[in-house]
Formats: C-alpha cells, sequence, structure tokens
C-alpha cells in the first residue's frame, strides 16, 4: 500500500519519472502475475476440486455483484463514458491475490480465499470481457476477443508459468519465495503511479467524483460479499472470505486492460480501487482478526 502511495504521488508531482514506462504496463503486469504464480504451489488447487460447489458460489457472488455495482455506480453518478467504463472494468476482472493475505489476517478461511482468487483468475479470460461487453457496450465499442487473448497473455500464460518454475527449482525458489510478493506489489504501484502520470491535468477536475464512486463501489462490495456468504449459509468465518474476495479487485489488470482498449482516464478508477480496497480491507481484517481472538 505504501509502495503504491508513493507510486501515485510521484506520478502527480513528477509525471516524468513514470511516463517512460508506458510502453511496459503489460509487460510488467506478466511479470506481477509471474512472481505470484512462483509462490503457489499445485496443492493450493485441491480445494477447487474437493468442494467445487462452494468454490462456485462464491465466483458466481463475485461475477454477479461487481460488475452490475460498477454499471449502476457509474449511472447513478451520471459518470462519463471513460469513467463509467473504469468502473465497469473494475467489477469485471478477476478478485485480488491480496486478498489471501487479508484472509489471514482476518482469520477467515484462507483455503477458501485462495480457490476462490485462483478460480477466479482462470475463468477471467472469459468472464471478463463478457462482463465489460454486457454492461460497457452501452458507453463504448468493447473488443471481446482482443481481450480474451490479453488476459490470456499477461495473466494466465505468466502464472502457469510461475508455477512450473516453481515446480521444477522447488528448492532454490523456495529460498527467494519471499521476494516475490515485493516485486509484485512494486509493479503494481508502478502502474497505478503512471496511471496518475498520464491523468495529471484530467484528475484536478474529477477527482472527488470519482473517489466516491470507488468508496460505494468497494464499500457495496464487501458488504454484499458479506451478505451472499450468509444467503448461501455459510459461517461468519467462510463470510468473511467472500466479503474480502467480492470487495477487493485485481484492479491492477483493469488499468492496464484500460489503458490498451480504451483511455487514459478510464484506468483511474482502477488505480484509485487498487489502492483503497487495501486500506478499507486491512481495517476491517484487524477488526474482525480482534473480534475472532
Amino acid at each position: 500500500m505504501l509502495w503504491t502511495l508513493l507510486a501515485v504521488g510521484i506520478g502527480y508531482v513528477w509525471p516524468r519519472c513514470l511516463l517512460i514506462f508506458k510502453d511496459y504496463t503489460e509487460l510488467l503486469f506478466a511479470l506481477t502475475m509471474f512472481g505470484i504464480g512462483a509462490v503457489l504451489n499445485f496443492g493450493d488447487f485441491a480445494p477447487v476440486f474437493k468442494r467445487p460447489q462452494i468454490v462456485l458460489l462464491g465466483t458466481l457472488a463475485q461475477f454477479a455483484i461487481m460488475p452490475l455495482l460498477g454499471f449502476i455506480i457509474a449511472k447513478s453518478l451520471n459518470l462519463p463514458s471513460e469513467l463509467a467504463i473504469g468502473m465497469i472494468l473494475v467489477g469485471s476482472v478477476p478478485g485480488a491475490m491480496a486478498s489471501n493475505v487479508i484472509s489471514y489476517l482476518a482469520k477467515a478461511d484462507v483455503a477458501y480465499s485462495i480457490s476462490l482468487t485462483t478460480s477466479s483468475t482462470f475463468l477471467s479470460p472469459v468472464l471478463t470481457p463478457l462482463f465489460t461487453y454486457i454492461f460497457g457496450r452501452t458507453f463504448i465499442e468493447i473488443k471481446f476477443w482482443d481481450m480474451f487473448f490479453s488476459i490470456i497473455k499477461m495473466v494466465i500464460v505468466p502464472l502457469i508459468l510461475g508455477l512450473w518454475v516453481k515446480h521444477i527449482f522447488k528448492e532454490k525458489i523456495a529460498k527467494i519465495s519471499n521476494v516475490f510478493p515485493a516485486i509484485s506489489a512494486l509493479f503494481i504501484a508502478f502502474i497505478c503511479g503512471l496511471v496518475t502520470a498520464l491523468n495529471k491535468d484530467y484528475l484536478a477536475h474529477i477527482t472527488v467524483l470519482i473517489f466516491f464512486a470507488v468508496f460505494l463501489h468497494n464499500l457495496f462490495g464487501l458488504i454484499l460479499g458479506y451478505m451472499a456468504g450468509k444467503l448461501y449459509g455459510f459461517d461468519s468465518i467462510r463470510s468473511r472470505t467472500l466479503s474480502f474476495e467480492v470487495g477487493m479487485q485485481n484492479a491492477g489488470l483493469g488499468a492496464v486492460l484500460s489503458l490498451k482498449y480504451f483511455s487514459h482516464p478510464a484506468a483511474i478508477p482502477n488505480a484509485l480501487f487498487a489502492t483503497w480496497c487495501i486500506i478499507t480491507a486491512s481495517i476491517l481484517a484487524e477488526i474482525w482478526g480482534r473480534r475472532t481472538k
């Protein structure tokens, strides 16, 4: 979170420092996913096959709630089309990998968190462009297949490659495994900072409005995620997990897709969400963690 805030500050005050990375956003995000794959194990996928029904329910909640929520907020606040598509994209990307750490801090169901994040990530090549198309086509033309292949290239291939490297060089990778999450966080920070640098002048006109939209999207995502868990008959621990999975999105991916297929302003909601959801989830994890203790 601190790296992201620092990068955003640099992007606003000294935008030229980060604009040199504008042609490398896809590479940076691919390296992020490779780093995530390098700290996972094939055993992390076991719960998906052992409890497919609850993984399916959780994934259904995420992709039913967040894209629709982004669309409703964009329409209700009468956001410009470039910001509206950004909000919809925030809701259509898979869950954030950081939710696994947050679930651990909240003493929630970490195995379930990993299962949901993994499931939504591997389904994202289809579901992310699909829901972006369903809710975003009223604002702008959506290139479904272009987005599909971009997500395969930026997310799925690097993630599998990271898993393969971890499997082949297990002992060697284990010695430096702590480095990969830090590198991934740093690359996401760069992307958020770059989005700020590209939109420095534009931000001055829409800051309050888009902050409010992101605040609502995250808040209702957390609330409705928890309520969905209760509706499914989950206990409080698993409902907390679903709350984080729904309320925390891989907005770094949304920012990269926005820059590639839409516009610089479309990436703003994603950059803000990537930072804000970590703050709110950390606070909520602290509260829930204390109550469990």
